[in-house]
């Protein structure tokens, strides 16, 4: 075990197992010093665990995950990651540009999801202590040319920081060395009740959006950003995530069994960092406030949670047990020229910031 002090708070390293090639993984535990530790593995800069306490000051894990690595290294559905090099989805595993065509890997029926089969989130990340005063790990990895049938080599680095107010920062950046598409975000599952405490329906949402990308049966953009006044898609007023999920007679919530879509963030400007989502758990009294660059956020349900998954609690993850705010550029946006760009070139650096900050209604 390795330990370190900063003036906002201490980081502890410690052995998290190793993989089936016998890479040894690491936990780094980040803590502000005020209530907010953070638990983040060099096995696909997952997202571990986040201690956060309730209104009363009892502390509790409040992501969904496992206690141990072995369960990280079969298939889940993405507990923590950082997805990429595309988060979300591409239309047919495949896209052009600059007149060149790409096939990606399939993983999802005809698709591309999250990067694909071996994406982000199963590749090992290199860590040291993030630069500053603030409790923080920068991960770093270099995804080779062709690697899931991305073109360009890119150098992504992902940096976790704990800060003053109960903040979880992430920031992304990331160069290549030939034209490619870059969409990365993280893909936690939250339960501000706590960790295996059952389902978050009576969480209330708010999302800072008016609008929404409509899909398909496959769960790709229509290309139509619709409004989403009056309808399920509608919380731009703190409403129960459970209050309108099985609407019967709304086809989107039929195509992804519940909510399981981006909406399009109200921003003043391009890349400006503004609040894009904040939830409130009644019984705990915890707060989740979310901001960040991003033009986007795909909020997720936790539609296809089956209870075969055993997580920290030792307690099965059934349908609706977690729900997931991700941050992001929208699916299938290199299909899609009308949708904000993910191409990133040589000699330009990819930058994004998402901020997660925890509170109570304790006044």
């Amino acid at each position: 075990m390795q330990s370190s002090t900063t003036g906002g708070g201490s980081v502890e390293t410690t052995p998290f197992g190793t993989t089936t090639e016998g890479t040894p993984i690491e936990r780094w535990r980040l803590d502000d010093g005020a209530g907010l530790t953070v638990s983040i593995l060099t096995y696909g800069g997952i997202v571990q665990s986040i201690e956060v306490p309730d209104r009363d000051g009892k502390r509790s894990n409040v992501a969904l995950g496992f206690a141990t690595l072995a369960p990280y290294l079969d298939r889940h559905p993405h507990f923590g990651t950082i997805t990429g090099r595309y988060a979300n989805r591409i239309a047919g595993a495949s896209f052009t540009l600059d007149g060149e065509s790409h096939s990606l890997a399939a993983n999802d029926g005809r698709n591309s999801l999250h990067g694909g089969p071996e994406g982000f989130g199963r590749r090992v990340w290199a860590a040291r202590a993030a630069d500053g005063d603030e409790a923080g790990v920068r991960l770093s990895y270099d995804s080779a040319d062709g690697e899931e049938g991305f073109p360009g080599k890119l150098a992504v680095e992902v940096t976790y920081r704990v800060t003053a107010g109960n903040e979880l920062r992430i920031d992304y950046r990331a160069t290549t060395d030939r034209p490619t598409v870059v969409n990365l975000t993280n893909h936690t599952y939250f339960n501000l009740a706590g960790e295996g405490a059952g389902s978050i329906l009576d969480h209330q949402l708010q999302l800072h959006a008016t609008r929404f990308t409509p899909v398909d049966a496959t769960l790709i953009p229509t290309g139509e950003l619709r409004a989403v006044a009056g309808g399920p898609f509608d919380f731009t007023h703190p409403t129960a995530i459970g209050a309108r999920i099985r609407d019967a007679g709304e086809q989107q919530l039929r195509f992804g069994r519940g909510y399981d879509h981006n909406w399009v963030l109200d921003k003043p400007a391009p890349g400006a960092l503004v609040p894009a989502a904040s939830v409130h758990e009644p019984g705990s009294g915890r707060i989740l406030e979310v901001h960040t660059t991003e033009p986007g956020l795909q909020f997720y349900a936790g539609n296809f949670l089956d209870g075969t998954l055993v997580g920290t609690s030792g307690r099965t993850y059934r349908q609706s047990d977690g729900f997931c705010l991700e941050t992001q550029h929208f699916p299938d946006s290199p299909n899609r020229p009308s949708f904000p760009s993910t191409v990133l070139r040589p000699g330009e650096v990819y930058r994004t910031t998402t901020i997660h900050r925890f509170a109570t209604d304790r006044a």
